[in-house]
């Protein structure tokens, strides 16, 4: 007797066609629920009807044609969509699921959609035609994990922060921009450009590394380092990649779940992946043009002559309000002088000069990329002499210089106008003349003392012509805040120079940020009557924190050491003894038990 034909799919139907939206509905769901809104019921209705479609979703707005789903859920689904292939990268699998692929969703269910139980032997089953047989036995394995796929966002932060990791000189973690430019090497999408019609760049995969606890956030500005579960997830990620450099496909033990080699599946070529653990540039590779000029290993981008233009960027402080809206004409006479200009919030300074790239719109987007931008070693603080006698009796004058010397700018101006000078004003015009001289040989600024606001837009005007002659020909390199402090002054003769990011220089001079204790103890010097920055720095160099200095008060025999402890630091760059009388004022400070006389 021949056997019965059997009936039927040889392979079973996805029990969910849509995983990857049915996941972002249920967390949505669940954070409304958390939060008490009614959005979750939105979101449950939204949930049923998409369970109950048998066929595949492309796009949210796709979705539109299933009941409870508008055009707010539509649009969240196609803009976590971006998102998604943004930090798994433009292949990667529609309907995977945290690695998992769209077949294994059905394979893992608990029975395939053409078969039910014979309630006379649960261990059978029976076909569409009725003939009981045994089952076939199926291997369940466990959901993967989280692996980011390679040359994507969340792959290249991974590799980047252990790769600083490793470094014997590492901070234990790295900012954002220093996390942009160690990772970009390591991945197809740019971290700070979306591509035409997405505006999710490869740094959104950083959002996911966070949310899975692979990646650890910390303080202000923020500070990126791995936790554990990252370094583990890493060192796997490195072990491939070594296998790769070698020259064959990593062991199926050392490959991690849910990641290929670098090539696609099927096409047996590895692709050309750069090594991760490579040491610095040497000379030769680390030099631009032929002046022998060092760039930093790794730099975020570089701008070439006629790639960029010197544009002076105006704190809006200086364009708003003031007597009369004087501060209104500062605008009318740049623009009367042909000044190109920008009007920004500036964190240190009243005016900087920024080399900005030139870009150009590119089809299909309605907006141009975004410009990037190196702030060039120039910084003016303009002071009228009435606001001059203001920041002097409030402590603000000495806070500001300080602020100005530790911004990273090589070139530190103070615009005086002397409009109006010595009248009605709190101090003498000889303690004015003073604390102006004490800026230029003291401190090191350079002071331009002009008559008005027009004799000083003038001067601004000169500035932007002569640092257009400065800078235009030369190749201009990226550089970290940290980078920019052991390196040279512009040479005429350069072809190049290094320059710290708009942004980096912006955000590291944020009044309010988070601050060590060692800048906390300098301010705290600099309010002492007749400490300056750089006596401030030299007991720092010295005593680093309040602690040490007190320990050290604390081991002296008696007042007359204490009062003498600091008198022979040296300070300056005459290298004179900080002295007798500010010794003793710093001892009685730090020493008596109760209240100053």
């Amino acid at each position: 007797m021949a056997a019965p034909q059997r009936l039927g799919r040889k392979k079973p139907v996805p029990s969910c066609p849509n995983p990857l939206f049915v996941q972002w509905l249920t967390e949505w769901r669940d954070e409304a629920a958390e939060k008490g809104k009614k959005t979750q019921f939105v979101y449950q209705r939204a949930l049923g009807s998409l369970r109950r479609y048998p066929l595949p979703l492309r796009s949210g707005r796709e979705a539109a044609i299933l009941q409870h789903f508008g055009d707010g859920i539509c649009r969240r689904l196609d803009e976590r969509l971006e998102r998604h292939r943004a930090e798994q990268g433009a292949d990667a699998g529609f309907e995977a699921v945290a690695g998992a692929s769209p077949s294994r969703v059905g394979q893992e269910s608990d029975a395939p959609s053409t078969e039910h139980r014979s309630p006379n032997n649960p261990s059978a089953s029976k076909t569409a035609c009725g003939d009981m047989e045994a089952p076939p036995m199926r291997k369940l394995r466990a959901p993967r994990g989280y692996v980011p796929a390679p040359r994507s966002g969340g792959y290249a932060v991974l590799l980047a922060l252990y790769k600083d990791s490793m470094s014997p000189h590492s901070r234990g973690f790295l900012t954002k921009s220093e996390l942009q430019r160690a990772a970009q090497p390591l991945c197809d999408k740019s971290f700070t450009l979306g591509d035409p019609g997405n505006r999710y760049t490869a740094w959104a995969s950083v959002g996911t590394l966070i949310r899975k606890e692979l990646v650890l956030k910390t303080n202000i500005p923020a500070r990126y380092s791995l936790t554990p579960q990252g370094l583990a997830l890493a060192q796997r990620l490195v072990a491939v990649e070594q296998a790769m450099i070698s020259g064959g496909r990593a062991p199926e033990s050392e490959t991690p779940q849910g990641t290929e080699p670098a090539g696609r599946a099927g096409e047996g070529k590895l692709r050309p992946e750069p090594q991760l653990l490579d040491s610095n540039l040497g000379p030769e590779e680390g030099a631009v043009g032929g002046s022998g000029e060092q760039r930093p290993s790794n730099p975020e981008f570089m701008l070439r002559p006629g790639q960029f233009d010197i544009i002076l960027c105006v704190d809006f402080i200086e364009t708003m309000g003031g007597p009369g809206a004087r501060k209104q004409d500062l605008q009318a006479e740049l623009r009367r002088n042909a000044v190109p200009f920008d009007v920004r919030k500036l964190h240190v300074g009243d005016f900087i000069w920024v080399a900005r790239e030139r870009v150009q719109p590119c089809p299909g987007q309605l907006h141009p990329p975004t410009a990037r931008e190196l702030a060039l070693d120039y910084v003016v603080e303009r002071k009228r002499m009435a606001d001059l006698c203001g920041s002097i009796i409030d402590g603000r004058f000495r806070e500001q210089k300080f602020r100005l010397h530790r911004c990273g700018l090589q070139h530190p101006i103070y615009l005086l106008e002397e409009s109006g000078l010595a009248q009605h004003l709190s101090l003498p015009e000889s303690t004015l003349q003073q604390a102006a001289t004490s800026t230029q040989v003291v401190d090191g600024f350079f002071v331009k003392r002009t008559r008005d606001l027009r004799e000083s837009v003038a001067y601004l005007t000169i500035m932007t012509r002569q640092l257009n002659r400065l800078y235009g020909n030369k190749t201009l390199v990226s550089c970290t805040k940290e980078e920019s402090q052991g390196r040279c002054p512009l040479q005429p003769d350069s072809d190049s120079c290094t320059l710290m990011t708009f942004q980096e220089f912006n955000e590291g001079a944020v009044k309010n940020k988070a601050q060590t204790v060692r800048e906390v103890f300098a301010r705290q010097l600099m309010q002492v009557s007749g400490v300056s920055g750089e006596k401030a720095a030299a007991i720092l160099e010295r005593y680093s924190t309040p602690a040490s200095l007190l320990a050290t008060y604390a081991a002296c025999p008696d007042s007359t050491s204490q009062n003498k402890l600091l008198s022979t630091i040296k300070c300056g760059t005459l290298q004179r003894n900080l002295g007798p009388a500010l010794s003793r004022t710093l001892s009685q400070l730090y020493c008596s038990p109760g209240p100053l006389s």
